[in-house]
């Protein structure tokens, strides 16, 4: 598989993207169900339309690197202000979903768009 890195990371990335979009759908447009709790305005109107426009920037590859960064951020944000209230370790505070985005969308802040992107096939134009 060591010859596939540019292959596996484009799927990562879009997979990623796509996963992330739906969490801002569930929050913007209460799709494809409203969310489990009743959620302070504020992530409503700040963290779901994040979630949905950078999921979807993430997924088709189009400032990519910049809007996972702010998704990283976000993730971050999420982690420390709703579960790391409760424990420290993600295992206890059922974080582990918002600290594995965080890192995932690190690593594609730091990897860029790469290929099979937009921003890949605004290059190539």
């Amino acid at each position: 598989m060591h010859g596939y890195g540019p292959q596996t990371y484009a799927l990562m990335r879009i997979v990623t993207g796509f996963l992330f979009l739906w969490h801002g759908t569930q929050k913007v447009f209460n799709v494809p169900a409203p969310p489990p709790i009743d959620l302070p305005p504020f992530v409503v109107f700040s963290a779901g339309p994040i979630e949905l426009i950078g999921g979807l920037l993430v997924m088709i590859g189009l400032f990519a690197g910049w809007a996972a960064f702010l998704c990283s951020g976000l993730m971050a944000f999420a982690y420390w202000m709703v579960h790391g209230t409760q424990a420290l370790l993600p295992i206890q505070n059922q974080g582990e979903l918002a600290a594995l985005y965080c890192f995932l969308f690190l690593y594609i802040s730091s990897q860029g768009s790469g290929i099979w992107s937009v921003d890949a096939a605004r290059k190539a134009a």
